[in-house]
């Protein structure tokens, strides 16, 4: 994990403010140099697909824009999308479409169209790059959402509350850590970039923003883990974190199957979800699947 650097963002101009409210409480990026460094962390997209995630005034997407092979930019606001579509209507490479994205299916996006290729061989989709100024009370559902299609993605960089930063890059052992923390670190390797002021913003947030970026590298087979039971016991694992481990476990196993496995993998029962690495929780799950199949 890198440094995170902070920037200073110089005021700008009063021309740049919009002369309303935003509808949907977004916060639109007007600093070019983190607009900047925020398409370079993609790295060369020349020869990629990018998915950006709420482009609002297209500050980002003018220069992916010039930079990438394909982009598709994702606006839910109707008025921004009308906007975008007008400013990219003679670019061919951006592709423009007004939606929720966590409503839009990536499957039909970006997975494998009828008819091409022969029959027999699976042709592997090339990996998409994410970026986004992710809205602050959406930012878990939307990471949530781009983890469960992790099969389609190479690099995402994307712009949170520092507060969520924070909690994505948590090591274990911390109060930061948490499910979001586990299942962010269970498919990516997380990385803080460098952190933003207010004013970097129009209108400007009460908060700090930091650029994160999530280089896409799932352990689930690693860890033995596959299939769609590990994230559930993560949930489990992190119902209420003031409890132990083993309260919140014992409402859905069987106490002596817990107290089987808890020693299987050497856990203590009165260790928190937030002190265990992924491995340690890994072994705890596998020994209950274990236990479970078994009996």
């Amino acid at each position: 994990m890198s440094d995170e650097k902070r920037v200073n963002v110089p005021k700008v101009a009063s021309t740049r403010r919009p002369k309303q409210k935003p509808k949907l409480g977004q916060h639109f990026l007007v600093s070019d140099s983190a607009a900047m460094r925020m398409a370079d962390a993609l790295g060369d997209v020349s020869e990629s697909t990018v998915l950006e995630i709420g482009p609002g005034r297209g500050v980002i997407s003018s220069l992916l824009a010039k930079r990438a092979r394909r982009l598709i930019a994702v606006e839910i606001d109707r008025v921004l999308a009308a906007q975008l579509r007008l400013k990219f209507g003679m670019t061919h490479n951006v592709e423009v479409i007004e939606a929720d994205i966590l409503s839009i299916d990536f499957d039909s996006l970006f997975g494998p169209k009828p008819g091409l290729g022969r029959p027999g061989i699976e042709l592997k989709p090339i990996p998409v790059r994410v970026v986004g100024n992710l809205p602050y009370f959406i930012t878990s559902d939307i990471l949530l959402r781009l983890f469960a299609f992790a099969k389609y993605f190479d690099t995402i960089v994307i712009m949170v509350q520092r507060e969520v930063a924070d909690r994505l890059a948590a090591p274990p052992g911390g109060s930061d850590y948490g499910l979001l923390s586990a299942t962010a670190q269970l498919y990516a390797k997380v990385e803080k970039l460098f952190t933003l002021p207010p004013e970097a913003f129009e209108p400007a947030p009460k908060v700090h923003s930091t650029v994160l970026r999530l280089n896409i590298a799932p352990q689930i087979e690693k860890l033995g883990v596959a299939g769609d039971g590990f994230i559930g016991f993560l949930k489990l694992s992190f119902a209420q974190k003031r409890k132990t481990l083993w309260n919140n476990l014992k409402s859905r196993y069987d106490e002596a199957e817990l107290r089987r496995a808890m020693t299987q993998a050497r856990i203590n029962p009165s260790a928190r979800a937030e002190t265990l690495s992924l491995k340690q929780s890994a072994t705890l799950f596998r020994a209950l699947r274990s236990s479970a199949e078994g009996s």
